[in-house]
Order: structure tokens, then sequence, then C-alpha cells
């Protein structure tokens, strides 16, 4: 057996050389790039973190903007783009790696609808019908589940050929339903009223959103069976590595679950 701190220099290099990822995207490549998925359940879950949250840096204080039209001569600085409205443009790879890392305070409502907060991570999760882990991102706890929809689609869709992406009210946004249309799924979300009357979804629609359950057993296990809620090591490469060794063992997992 190897001693601690020769185990801890191995996970290190591993996680370095994001040696998890590339191990699940080989198995889904060979199990699954061939076949056709019907749905792609879209859910994220939280992950305690060992570490102190990172301190918010303090936004330094905007000028005022003055209405009207500007003054002749006048030149006023473009509105900035909102992280969405880039990622539309951008390669999944370029996307994700505009997305935070660092490990902060998040807080959701869980589903009884209680609010909750911890200190750690956030893990994003795309599902098939089976419960097969497809695409998994690892982002600070304090992002908005809304801002990975559309590099995990852009992620997704490169891996498989599937269908349907479903989604819960928070990723519900007109920019994540046309990339989802743009690449040729078809959206199904909860709707978000924002304060307004929603609109049922059709009974059709309302029939494959039950499926999207499938995305909070698989997050459930991540948790229960395969070592996502306890967390030992420190840094988003190192916490990376642990959850993607439970995400390749619950693949394997449920592989064997359907041969046997």
């Amino acid at each position: 057996m190897p001693s601690e701190a020769t185990f801890s220099r191995a996970f290190a290099t591993f996680a370095a050389g994001n040696l998890g990822n590339a191990v699940h995207d080989a198995l889904v490549a060979e199990y699954l790039s061939d076949e056709l998925v019907g749905h792609i359940s879209r859910d994220s879950t939280a992950i305690v973190g060992r570490e102190k949250p990172a301190k918010k840096a303090a936004k330094e204080p905007q000028p005022p903007r003055k209405r009207g039209r500007p003054a002749k001569g006048e030149q006023r600085e473009a509105a900035s783009v909102k992280r969405m409205d880039r990622q539309v443009n951008l390669s999944a790879e370029d996307a994700i790696a505009e997305l935070p890392i660092v490990c902060d305070r998040g807080t959701k409502k869980n589903a009884k609808g209680y609010t909750t907060s911890w200190n750690g991570y956030k893990l994003h999760l795309d599902t098939n019908d089976i419960g097969l882990p497809i695409s998994a991102l690892l982002t600070s706890a304090s992002l908005h589940d809304s801002q990975a929809a559309i590099p995990l689609i852009k992620l997704t869709s490169r891996k498989v050929t599937y269908l349907y992406d479903l989604m819960d009210a928070a990723y519900d946004a007109q920019l994540i339903e046309e990339t989802s249309w743009k690449f040729g799924h078809v959206p199904i979300a909860d709707r978000n009223g924002r304060g307004k009357e929603v609109i049922p979804m059709a009974p059709h629609e309302a029939e494959r959103y039950t499926i999207r359950s499938c995305a909070e057993r698989a997050n459930s296990r991540l948790k229960e069976d395969f070592g996502a809620r306890n967390v030992m090591v420190k840094g988003h490469s190192k916490v990376t590595l642990h959850l993607m060794i439970g995400v390749v063992v619950l693949f394997a997992d449920q592989l064997l679950r359907l041969a046997g």
C-alpha cells in the first residue's frame, strides 16, 4: 500500500491532469456515442467543502448614468455583456472557463421548498433516462443554475445525440431555450412565474417532465453511495477529481444493474 504522502502526490497529479473527466468521457463515448438518448435531465446539487469561502471582491461604485440621449460629442461606456449572452457564441470549453470555481457560499431551495445554505461548490449534472451521468461541471456554490445550462447543452450535445432537455424553473430563460432548439433539442422547463401567473405545461410535456426525477436520484446516489457528501480534499481540481470518481463509479454501477 502506498504511504499517505505518496497517495496525496498521486491524487494531486491525477487532479491536475483532469483524469476523472477523461475516464468519464471515455465511458460515455464507449457506451452511448452511437445511441439515441431520449431525454437529458439537468440539475445541480450542493457540495459541502472543507475550505473557508472566498471573500467576495468589493465592487467599485459605478457613476450613475445620465438619463436620455447623450449630448453631442459625449462618449458613454457601452453596457457590459452578460455572461449568458457571451455563452451563446462561445465554445463549450470557453464558456466553462468563464464560470467561477472558487469555494464560496451558496443558497438554494431544497425539494421541500426550504432555503438551505452551505460553503463549498455546486455540481451540475446532465443525466439520461436510465440514470447514466453524461456531463458534469463543478462550479462555485453561488453560481445560479441557469449560468451552467448553455455550456452543458453544448458539452452534452457533442457527446451524445438526444432529443429533449428537461429542466426545472431555475433554467427558465429564453436564451437557454433558444440554445436547446439551436442544437436540435426540444426544451421542456418548469416555468418561473417571477411573481406572475404561470401557464401550466401541456399534458404531453408534463408527462415527459416526470422523467427528470432520474437526475435527482443520480444526485442522491452520488451523495449517499459514492462519496459526494464527504469531500475530504481542498481546491477545485481535487474536489472535481473526488466527485468524478464517484460519477464514474455511478455510471459503471448503473450499467451493471441494467446488465443484471
